[in-house]
């Protein structure tokens, strides 16, 4: 795994090749004393609903940080490994409240979001899976909805 970030509690956020367009890559994290995993849309989202459920408003601006300050920002990978583009350190701290909620810290979401959308962008260029996701989040859809969008896998 090439690290991209080290989150502020030591969890490393890194990529590895991927096999779906030249510049693909997988998105890993390893937190200390744990095996090397990857995260999935899920994941992020149900640490969003819980995050929500502390802080609605506070989880709603990081939503719209998500969907402004990343998702718009970002352009695809140009080579391997990737690096962030957006984000830096101290704008998880406008958001630190929310890290009393869910599983993840806000460094770690923010780090992972954006190396999903790179990603997305990088493979999928008009795709707009993510910005539909958080959208969905932000505006208190359905849980039937959210979970179809996190679990999405394409056309058969």
């Amino acid at each position: 795994m090439n690290t991209v970030y080290t989150t502020l509690n030591g969890t490393i956020v890194g990529v590895e090749p991927g096999t779906k367009s030249p510049h693909d890559f997988r998105v890993k994290y390893r937190e200390t004393g744990k095996r090397e995993r990857t995260p999935k849309h899920m994941h992020v989202v149900i640490d969003l609903l819980m995050k929500s459920v502390g802080n609605e408003k506070l989880t709603r601006q990081l939503l719209d940080h998500i969907l402004v300050g990343i998702i718009d920002k970002v352009i695809p990978a140009s080579s391997y490994p990737p690096r962030l583009q957006v984000f830096q350190s101290s704008q998880a701290s406008r958001f630190a409240g929310l890290n009393a909620y869910g599983e993840y810290p806000v460094d770690f979401l923010l780090s992972v979001i954006e190396l999903i959308q790179i990603q997305e962008k990088s493979n999928y260029p008009n795709g707009t899976l993510n910005r539909t996701l958080f959208a969905l989040i932000r505006d208190g859809a359905d849980l039937f909805s959210i979970v179809s969008a996190a679990t999405f896998r394409g056309a058969a």
